[in-house]
This record gives structure tokens, C-alpha cells and sequence, in this order.
């Protein structure tokens, strides 16, 4: 029972600390790709900057917008974990992202376990169901703007 206090008070901490101090927070003017998304369950708003290189890797990500506790902390943590990754090791993040916080099957380990510990945080939300998609938000932007660089609106 304790260990399972523990493990909610570190979501908690984890998402007040990446509320008050995200990381990667700012507009980026030269990115390559761009994607705005929302959710209309609760107004959350999100843009997602992406820089990737002639090589098809991430350089560097960003984010901005309106947002609760939980969508941003995700988009926080999220913007550290996909530097230097490529899109498909993106997507494979965003498939163990996902199923961690909607309680959804894990796809076979894949080489960036030290990432999936960094976001397993937020593992918590899957006991509220209703904020999930606060903290699937910017991952479902993101991968809206690796589709289609420049402006493009995530799924609703």
C-alpha cells in the first residue's frame, strides 16, 4: 500500500514540477515541422515545433500554449525524451507513451527503455481516464507535425 502512495505522490510531484518549471516551453521560428492541436473535452491547447535535420533526425522540440497541469508536464517530459530520436523511434515512443497512460498493451521493448522510465511518471493518468487525453495531447500533435511539416491540426 505504501509503495503505491509513492508512487502517486511522485505523478503528483512530477506534474506540479513540470507545470511550474516546464522544459522547452517557447515558440521555435525555424522548425521544420508545426502542429496546433486541442482538446475540446476541456480546452487544452497545444503547438508543437519540431526541428528535424536532412538526416530525418530531431534536433529539437518545443512546445507552447494553454494548457492544465497534466497536458503540460506530458508535453514537457515529452520534448526531452524525442531529441536525436527519428520518426519511427518517435512513433515507437509515442506507442509505449500511450499505451502506458490509457492502459492499453505495450509494444516489445525496443531499445529506449531509459526514455519510457523518464515518461513512466505519468503513468498515473490511467487511473483517471478523463485525462488521458490531457496527457496524449502534444503526442498526438507531434505526430501530426511529423506527418506534415509546417502547420497541420492534430485529431480532435
Amino acid at each position: 500500500m505504501s509503495e503505491t502512495l509513492d508512487l502517486r505522490d511522485l505523478y503528483q510531484e512530477v506534474i506540479l514540477d513540470n507545470r511550474r518549471h516546464p522544459h522547452n516551453r517557447r515558440a521555435m521560428a525555424d522548425c521544420s515541422h508545426l502542429a496546433r492541436g486541442e482538446n475540446l473535452s476541456c480546452g487544452d491547447e497545444v503547438v508543437v515545433f519540431l526541428k528535424i535535420d536532412d538526416e530525418g533526425v530531431i534536433r529539437d522540440v518545443a512546445f507552447d500554449g494553454q494548457s492544465c497541469a497534466i497536458a503540460t508536464a506530458s508535453a514537457s517530459l515529452m520534448s526531452e525524451v524525442l531529441v536525436g530520436k527519428t520518426p519511427a523511434q518517435t512513433k515507437s515512443l509515442f506507442d509505449r507513451f500511450h499505451a502506458l497512460a490509457t492502459g492499453g498493451v505495450e509494444s516489445p521493448l525496443d531499445g529506449m527503455e531509459v526514455e519510457l522510465e523518464r515518461l513512466t511518471m505519468l503513468s498515473g493518468v490511467r487511473d483517471y481516464p478523463s485525462r488521458a487525453k490531457c496527457a496524449t495531447l502534444a503526442w498526438q500533435t507531434m505526430l501530426a507535425a511529423l506527418q506534415n511539416p509546417k502547420t497541420q491540426r492534430s485529431p480532435k
